[in-house]
C-alpha cells in the first residue's frame, strides 16, 4: 500500500526523483556534473511494435492490482514518432550527447531525427538500419557503427515487440524472444569492447541500460525453459513478452558479474519505465488481458488513465541511470521511478542467469560461430 501511494503521489525516493519526474528534469540535474558533449549514445528503435491485433492499432494491456489499489494498463501507439526511446534520444541530444539510432523503420527514425534537430539544430543524430530479430542484421549494424570510428559511452537497449500470434524470425526463433532479448544480447556483446575501450581512454564510465518491465515478475520458474523460449509449443503473447523481459534482467545480472570480474569501467542495469500514456489511450478504451478482450467503463477508464505516465516521465528512469552521478559504479541492479527497486526472486537467481548466459552463447556459437564461453 505504501509503495502504491508513493507512486500515485509522485513522492520522491532516495534519489530525489519519483514517478512524476520527467526525463528533461533528470537530464538537466545530472548534466550539471558532466560534459554530455563528450558522450555518444546508442538508443535502439523508438517504439514497441505490436502485431496482429485489430486493424493496425494495437494495444495490449495487462491488468493487475497493486495492493488492491489500482490497475496497470499498458498502452503504446504503433507507428508515429512518439515513444520512450524517441523521448530518450531527444533529451540526450538536447543536452549535447551524440545519438545513434539503430532502427528497422528508417522513415520513422528519420522523422525522429528531423524533430530532434528542429528543436536542437546542433544535435548530432545518426540513423542506421537494424532488424533486432535478425542476427545477421545485428552484426551488419555493429560493423557499420564500428566503421564510423566513434566512441561509445551509453548503450540503451530500448527496442521491443509484442505479438499476439506466434511468429518466427528469419533465424527460426520465436519473434518476441529474438527481438527483445537475443538481438539485444548480440548487440551488447559486439559493442562491448568499444565501450570498454572508450571508458579506458576517456575515464568516463560506460553504461548499458536494458529496458525491461515489471511484467517479468509474472513468469514462473517452471515456465522458463530455453528451448520453449525459442520454439514454444503453446504460445501466449503476454507470456512470451514477460519471458523476454525476465531474460533481459537475467542478462543484466550475469553481464554485471562478468564486467566486474574483468574490472571493466562499464556498468549494466535494467529499468522499468512505468506504464506510459500515448495518444491511443484517448481514442481506445478496450484492452487485452492474456488472450481476451474486455471493455472498461468510462469511469474505470478515467481512473486508469490518470495512473499512466507521460512519455517524458516514462523516459526519466532510463535517463537517470544513463546520466546520474548517483548511479556511477552501480551495476547489476533494477530501477523503477528513478530509484533502485526489487525484481522477482527468479530474476535474482544467479544460477538461472548463468544458465541462460551459457545457453545463449551456445546458440550464437552454433548460428554464428560466436565464442561459446
Amino acid at each position: 500500500m505504501k509503495e502504491a501511494l508513493r507512486y500515485l503521489a509522485g513522492i520522491a525516493g532516495p534519489s530525489g526523483y519519483g514517478s512524476k519526474s520527467t526525463a528533461e528534469q533528470v537530464a538537466a540535474d545530472c548534466c550539471s556534473s558532466l560534459r554530455p558533449s563528450q558522450l555518444t549514445a546508442v538508443v535502439t528503435d523508438m517504439n514497441l511494435t505490436f502485431k496482429n491485433i485489430h486493424d493496425g492499432w494495437v494495444y495490449p494491456a495487462i491488468g493487475r492490482c497493486i495492493d488492491k489499489l489500482f490497475l496497470f494498463v499498458i498502452c503504446w501507439e504503433k507507428g508515429g514518432t512518439a515513444g520512450i526511446g524517441a523521448e530518450t534520444a531527444r533529451v540526450l541530444a538536447k543536452k549535447g550527447v551524440r545519438v545513434v539510432i539503430p532502427a528497422r523503420d528508417l522513415i520513422r527514425a528519420a522523422q525522429v531525427k528531423e524533430g530532434i534537430q528542429r528543436e536542437t539544430p546542433n544535435a548530432e543524430v545518426i540513423v542506421l538500419e537494424i532488424d533486432l530479430s535478425s542476427l545477421v542484421s545485428v552484426r551488419r549494424f555493429c560493423s557499420e557503427f564500428l566503421a564510423l570510428g566513434l566512441p561509445l559511452n551509453i548503450l540503451i537497449n530500448n527496442a521491443g515487440m509484442f505479438s499476439q500470434t506466434l511468429e518466427y524470425s528469419e533465424d527460426k526463433i520465436e519473434m518476441t524472444f529474438a527481438t527483445n532479448y537475443l538481438g539485444h544480447y548480440l548487440l551488447t556483446e559486439m559493442l562491448l569492447e568499444k565501450m570498454v575501450e572508450t571508458a579506458a581512454k576517456t575515464g568516463i564510465q560506460g553504461r548499458i541500460i536494458n529496458v525491461s518491465s515489471m511484467i517479468h515478475s509474472w513468469v514462473k520458474r517452471d515456465a522458463f525453459c530455453f528451448s520453449e523460449l525459442l520454439n514454444p509449443k503453446n504460445y501466449n503473447g503476454t507470456r512470451a513478452y514477460a519471458q523476454s523481459k525476465l531474460a533481459s534482467i537475467l542478462h543484466v545480472k550475469e553481464m554485471a558479474r562478468h564486467l566486474k570480474a574483468r574490472n571493466a569501467k562499464v556498468t549494466i542495469n535494467a529499468v522499468h519505465p512505468g506504464i506510459v500514456k500515448t495518444g491511443i489511450i484517448r481514442a481506445h478504451k478496450s484492452f487485452i488481458t492474456g488472450m481476451h478482450y474486455f471493455e472498461i467503463s468510462n469511469s474505470v477508464f478515467f481512473v486508469a488513465s490518470k495512473l499512466l505516465k507521460s512519455v517524458s516521465q516514462g523516459a526519466s528512469t532510463t535517463c537517470y541511470v544513463a546520466l546520474s552521478p548517483q548511479t556511477e559504479g552501480v551495476s547489476g541492479n533494477y530501477f523503477a521511478d528513478c530509484n533502485e527497486s526489487d525484481c522477482s526472486a527468479l530474476a535474482n537467481d544467479e544460477s538461472e542467469a548463468q544458465k541462460l548466459w551459457k545457453q545463449t552463447r551456445a546458440l550464437l556459437h552454433r548460428r554464428l560461430c560466436y565464442p561459446a564461453v
